[in-house]
């Protein structure tokens, strides 16, 4: 017996083992045995053995970010309406984890994604990390990043992976960095010199992965070649563009547009096979 990975609830049709022609049972039907839902589903998603797989913890800290970013927005937005600071603060996060928790509860009703624990898990921290922030220092110290360069996977996936930059920049997880960025400055003692603009990053990749739970062996009849599934950290500099004084309306604007992007920088990289690599400059 195989223990089910996925739990489906409110399930209500109509379970066939095999063909109503197969009688005899001598032929083979491969979609048997097969079910009909006749109402909508609700599958809930919690696989440990790609939990610990580089592709879902990739995954995760994409949704941190998408869910710290939603709530600065939205912290931003109710500050320019005349909210005061705590409960922007407040109103902005939850407004970052009620998006992306209505997304996740539409996944659940859905055959291919099923509600994800660790996609739950992701969302919440990414809200907590941005209120917590500004609750505490009325700043955020410490960034959520984003930094991409374009990989050799996607031209064995391009359906799954994208088939161009944009679409790359988005589904290709091998070329997709996160980072936590820390204002070093904003923990000295007021009087040190530490450049204010200048931030610690410490970054998180992945490597190898041409699927979600596994490397296919082919894609549309061509042959996929064997690729090493590893993770990779960094240790960079980068820019911190709140820290830079500008009475530009335009630059401000174009600040807090381009915050998300980790800047590129030289990388000290550590891959769990154990080699360290140096990056001159690291997208």
């Amino acid at each position: 017996m195989v223990k089910v990975k996925t739990a489906i609830a409110d399930l209500s049709g109509e379970l066939l083992i095999d063909s109503p022609d197969n009688k005899s049972s001598l032929k083979s039907f491969p979609r048997y045995p097969t079910f009909n839902s006749k109402i909508e589903s609700f599958a809930f998603y919690d696989k440990p053995t790609i939990q610990n797989g580089a592709y879902k913890k990739e995954k995760f800290f994409y949704h941190a970010t998408t869910s710290y970013y939603i709530s600065k927005i939205g912290f931003e937005g109710f500050r320019w309406a005349g909210v005061d600071q705590k409960k922007s603060a407040l109103y902005g996060g939850g407004l970052g984890f009620s998006y992306l928790a209505i997304i996740e509860i539409l996944d659940g009703f859905s055959s291919e994604w099923g509600f994800s624990v660790g996609d739950f898990t992701a969302n919440t921290l990414g809200s907590a990390l941005f209120v917590g922030q500004q609750l505490a220092w009325n700043e955020q110290r410490v960034l959520l990043k984003y930094s991409f360069h374009q990989t050799k996977y996607s031209d064995y996936r391009p359906n799954q992976l994208g088939s161009n930059l944009l679409e790359n920049t988005i589904k290709d997880y091998n070329g997709q960095t996160y980072w936590l960025s820390t204002n070093v400055y904003s923990f000295l003692p007021k009087e040190n010199r530490f450049p204010k603009w200048l931030n610690i990053a410490v970054g998180y990749g992945a490597e190898g992965m041409t699927g979600a739970d596994y490397n296919p062996d082919e894609n549309n009849g061509k042959i996929i070649p064997h690729f090493q599934r590893h993770r990779q950290f960094y240790l960079s500099g980068d820019i911190d563009l709140t820290h830079i004084k500008t009475h530009s309306e335009a630059l401000k604007i174009l600040f807090n547009t381009i915050g998300f992007i980790k800047f590129p920088f030289p990388a000290i990289e550590c891959s769990d096979k154990g080699k360290i690599r140096f990056h001159p400059l690291y997208f």
